[in-house]
């Protein structure tokens, strides 16, 4: 944990960097503490060691090209990164995007919503001692995992949504998948919930532990489950809808503690509110129907389209290797990711590259929370406080 120290006589503190290295920061996170015996008194995170400029990168690369790289932002919710980053660019150029399309998309981003809160829920128990509900967290998202591989061919890094719809049509009995998982998934959370909600050990970890007002959330730009668990019912979902939400029905679960054991009730009831949106979203998919929008020169044909002349087979590769040229002009998007409010903004000065493309990542806005949920607890409660804010360090330093 400890990589130097240092003590003041005077002063009577001592001063301990956590990480970058530990574990229990989520990633290459430093935390640079003061302590007055175990009693923190300053908390100062220190960001920049997993730096990519994928930001950067993306500028150079085409509109199309750049799918990929925003998978690698929030790695633990690659299709969410790629349905902001898409929007954007639809409303850069005007594209309307199938029903058939949103729907899937829907349905795959709530699942992308599970899987990352599974992996939350699991590595907040490790972190705390509970063994269990790591291995069986990991165990469920597997299934989701496993979906992906079927539609996209990937089990991580999908980029399986493309400008104006999705990279390839859905294949046969994939609706069927995720039925099963998601019939079995509810009775599995029961079993989070009977080992971890009344468990005297998890409760005096969690409760009171990382408090954060609505009044502090709001003024930091926390946002998502962290800004929930404060008690403000604010989700992008439901205040700007996107890709046909306005057609779901789901609740905004919220807690008003404000505190640690609060964000772990909130996420939990977000995992019950996807499952709800992806079953609804099962029956809304059309059996058939287009899952890309028509727009020659900008949207790629087909495969089917492809197959029909070698001169189809150009146009594609010509589509994403020289990119299509956008009208000048500026966007921003908003979308609801795991972990809060995803920005999107982007830049076309007119040709086939984005100017300037910035990401509003909530992982980076969250993490300025840390020293507010920090100060006045136990070096122990550290552990908690991070592992509560469910940062993505790819997110942090992008």
């Amino acid at each position: 944990m400890t990589t130097t120290i240092e003590s003041t006589a005077a002063q009577k503190t001592m001063v301990l960097n956590m990480g970058p290295q530990h574990p229990s920061t989520h990633g290459v996170l430093r935390v640079i503490l003061e302590l007055d015996g175990e009693t923190v008194l300053k908390a100062e995170p220190v960001i920049g060691y997993l730096h990519t400029g994928i930001e950067k990168s993306c500028e150079a690369k085409t509109y199309s090209q750049a799918i990929t790289l925003t998978d690698r932002i929030d790695y633990l919710a690659p299709l969410s990164n790629n349905l902001g980053y898409c929007l954007a660019v639809e409303k850069l150029i005007g594209i309307e995007v199938p029903k058939r399309a949103q729907y899937i998309r829907v349905l795959l981003t709530e699942l992308t919503r599970i899987a990352s809160h599974l992996v939350w829920v699991g590595t907040h128990a490790i972190d705390l001692g509970a063994m269990s509900v790591f291995l069986y967290g990991f165990r469920e998202r597997e299934e989701i995992m496993n979906i992906f591989e079927y539609v996209s061919g990937q089990r991580m890094m999908t980029s399986y949504f493309r400008i104006g719809g999705l990279a390839l049509e859905p294949p046969p009995g994939w609706l069927d998948k995720v039925r099963r998982v998601m019939d079995s998934l509810p009775g599995h959370i029961d079993e989070y919930e009977d080992l971890l909600t009344n468990n005297r050990i998890w409760m005096g970890r969690t409760k009171g532990v990382g408090l954060l007002t609505q009044e502090d959330a709001i003024a930091l730009g926390v946002s998502g489950p962290m800004l929930r668990a404060s008690g403000l019912a604010y989700d992008v979902r439901k205040a700007f809808p996107y890709s046909s939400y306005e057609e779901f029905d789901f609740d905004i679960p919220t807690q008003t503690a404000g505190d640690s054991y609060a964000r772990y009730q909130v996420r939990v009831a977000e995992i019950r509110e996807s499952i709800k949106i992806v079953k609804q979203a099962i029956e809304k998919v059309p059996a058939e129907g287009p899952f890309r929008a028509s727009m020659p020169g900008i949207i790629p044909p087909s495969r089917e389209e492809m197959k029909t002349s070698i001169e189809g087979l150009i146009y594609h590769f010509k589509i994403y290797t020289e990119g299509f040229a956008p009208p000048p002009g500026e966007v921003y998007q908003v979308i609801e990711s795991p972990r809060g409010e995803l920005g999107v903004f982007i830049v076309s000065d007119g040709s086939p590259k984005p100017y300037r493309v910035k990401f509003r990542a909530p992982s980076f806005v969250n993490l300025q929370s840390l020293p507010k949920l920090c100060v006045g607890r136990l070096i122990a409660d550290v552990v908690t406080c991070i592992g509560t804010t469910d940062i993505i360090l790819g997110e942090v330093d992008r």
